[in-house]
């Protein structure tokens, strides 16, 4: 059996804005196991960074507790930031070192060195280490990222909290860190990783849907969307808005969302609608019409979700 190394039981955070109060989380509970690679899915907003910030003990509950590594977050706090690393989401380096200086600095503060635990980095370090004496505000947005891994992975830390370590880097990039991440993954360490990006959610052995500070579900991937409860179809027209527009106004249409080149739509009733809908659309005048039955994404739960 896993041995849980993050819990957390109804944990609230307030702000205070003026005289108006703003519910930034909202009785979040969860648990992640050992070795778990666990993401937080959510658009901007939804209350991710402000959960990670309170796990790294960055930032106090208003309500709940939470526990990592066994540790209390409040009590334990000393202890909990010598064992976890931690991404912001926002670029935190020392823009005007280098990348060597900036690593060394890092592990100063952690009382190691890079060739102390050069095996656990080597993957990563080996990419930026060309570029080692370029200052860390002149690389690229995928070196940067890679940059800010090493050095929160620099002391070896057996849970790593990742803030959207994804926006705004390029596709290739993507691809390569979450390569990273599985690799880390194997060798023992707990990952969470917060993102904006729902096509990342399949890439993780299991998510939370996050939306304004509340959890909507928390399984895998895969078990995730066999929950979508209605048929789903892929609409495509010469004009996409004006058939997004006609869909929408159909009384028989429940829901209809842009996905890529495609609407992703459900209806009131089954399939015998079908025929009905497509003749509607097309007495409308839409050209190049498609209707096709598809499988559900975390995306489509997501939004099914929300709805609810």
């Amino acid at each position: 059996m896993m041995e849980t190394r993050v819990r957390l039981e109804g944990i609230c955070k307030d702000f205070q804005s003026g005289k108006a109060k703003i519910e930034a989380l909202k009785e979040i509970s969860f648990e992640v196991g050992e070795g778990e690679l666990f993401g937080l899915i959510g658009p901007d907003g939804a209350g991710k960074t402000t959960l990670f910030r309170i796990l790294t003990t960055l930032l106090t509950a208003t309500r709940g507790n939470a526990w990592v590594d066994g540790l209390e977050v409040v009590s334990g706090y000393k202890e909990i930031r010598k064992r976890v690393g931690y991404m912001p989401g926002r670029f935190s380096l020392y823009q005007d070192l280098t990348v060597e200086e900036n690593i060394s600095f890092f592990a100063t503060l952690f009382d190691t060195t890079l060739k102390e635990n050069y095996e656990l980095v080597k993957e990563i370090y080996v990419q930026i280490e060309p570029f080692k004496k370029r200052r860390a505000g002149a690389l690229s947005g995928g070196m940067k990222q890679k940059l800010a891994l090493s050095c929160a992975l620099i002391h070896r830390p057996g849970i790593l909290f990742l803030d959207e370590p994804t926006t705004g880097v390029d596709a290739v990039s993507r691809q390569e860190f979450w390569a990273l991440l599985r690799n880390l993954q194997k060798q023992g360490i707990t990952i969470l990783v917060s993102t904006p990006y729902m096509d990342e959610a399949g890439l993780c052995d299991r998510v939370a849907l996050v939306q304004e500070g509340r959890i909507l579900d928390i399984d895998g991937p895969g078990a995730m969307a066999k929950k979508f409860s209605k048929p789903l179809w892929a609409a495509r027209a010469a004009d996409m808005y004006r058939l997004m527009k006609d869909l929408r106004a159909d009384d028989r249409v429940d829901t209809c969302y842009p996905f890529g080149q495609y609407h992703h739509v459900t209806f009131k009733k089954e399939k015998e609608e079908m025929a009905r809908i497509e003749k509607s659309l097309m007495d409308k005048g839409h050209t190049g019409l498609s209707l096709q039955p598809i499988g559900p994404t975390i995306e489509d739960c997501f939004m099914e979700l929300m709805n609810q």
